[in-house]
C-alpha cells in the first residue's frame, strides 16, 4: 500500500476501518461505534506505508476537509457512516479454537484465575492466530498466545458474541478452558557468602601456619622503621659535625 499523504485519501482509509470492517484491524468499537484514538493509531501504523501516520494528521483531516467522514469525541473516534458495520450477536457455531494475547507479567495470574478483560470491557478473541499476536504486540513487547477451546468455554457459560467475520467477545475466560505455554520456573535464590564474616582456619596444637598478609605488613613496617632511623642518624651526624666546627671557631 502507497502512502496515503492525502488527508482526503487517509480520510477515506479510516473511515472504511471505523465504518465496515474493524475487525479486519483488530478493532472492536463499542456500541456507539467509537474506539480510542491511540488504538487506531497502532492499528494504522501496522500497515505498509502508513506508519507515519500520528495524531496531528488525524485532526489535519478535520480541519482540512469540508466534511470529514470521521469525528473525535475526546480520545475517541469513529465514522459518521456506520450503518456497515457488523452486528455483534451472539455467535451460535464460534470456531472450535480461538486466539488471545495477555501481557508477559500477568502470564502467572491468568494461568491461576482466568482472563479477564482489564479495562477493555470484554475479552477480544480471533479466530486467526496472526491477528491475535498482532493485537498482543499492541500491548507487549513480548505477549503470551493463549487458545481458548469455545466449546468447553460454553460448557462453562461463557456466551461468545461476533464483533465482525474475524473478532469475538466474551466476559471472561475460565481456567480449565484455555491452554498456553508453561510458565517460566523461578530460579533458586544463591546466597552469597560474606566474605567479611569469614572465620580464619584455627591452627591445631602443634602445627604452625603462616599469615602471608600479616608478614607482608610487618615487612613493610620493619621498611619503614629502617627509612625513618636512617633519616634520623643522618641529621644526628650532621648536627653533630656543625658542633665540631663551632668549638674549632672558638
Amino acid at each position: 500500500m502507497g502512502q496515503l499523504k492525502s488527508p482526503k485519501k487517509l480520510a477515506k482509509f479510516i473511515s472504511y476501518m471505523l465504518g465496515r470492517r474493524p475487525d479486519e484491524f483488530g478493532l472492536v468499537p463499542d456500541t456507539e461505534g467509537f474506539v480510542k484514538i491511540k488504538e487506531l493509531l497502532k492499528a494504522i501504523c501496522e500497515e505498509e506505508g502508513l506508519r507515519y501516520v500520528r495524531r496531528f494528521h488525524i485532526d489535519e483531516i478535520l480541519i482540512t476537509l469540508p466534511d470529514p467522514p470521521i469525528e473525535i469525541s475526546d480520545n475517541l473516534v469513529r465514522a459518521k457512516s456506520r450503518e456497515h458495520l457488523p452486528e455483534r450477536i451472539p455467535a451460535s457455531n464460534p470456531p472450535k479454537l480461538l486466539y488471545t494475547c495477555i501481557r508477559r507479567k500477568a502470564h502467572p495470574f491468568v494461568m491461576d484465575k482466568g482472563i479477564f478483560p482489564l479495562g477493555r470491557g470484554h475479552v477480544i478473541l480471533s479466530s486467526e492466530k496472526e491477528l491475535a499476536e498482532k493485537m498482543g504486540n499492541r500491548i507487549d513487547h513480548t505477549p503470551v498466545l493463549l487458545t481458548v477451546q469455545t466449546q468447553k468455554s460454553g460448557n462453562n457459560g461463557v456466551v461468545f458474541f461476533k464483533a465482525g467475520d474475524l473478532l469475538f467477545i466474551a466476559d471472561t475466560i475460565p481456567v480449565g478452558c484455555f491452554t498456553g505455554p508453561p510458565l517460566p520456573k523461578e530460579k533458586p535464590e544463591v546466597k552469597k557468602e560474606d566474605t567479611s564474616k569469614k572465620e580464619k582456619p584455627k591452627s591445631l596444637p602443634g602445627t604452625f601456619l603462616m599469615d602471608l598478609s600479616d608478614e607482608k605488613d610487618r615487612n613493610k613496617r620493619s621498611k619503614h622503621e629502617r627509612k625513618r632511623k636512617e633519616i634520623a642518624w643522618k641529621k644526628n651526624r650532621k648536627k653533630m659535625k656543625r658542633k665540631k666546627e663551632n668549638m674549632w671557631e672558638i
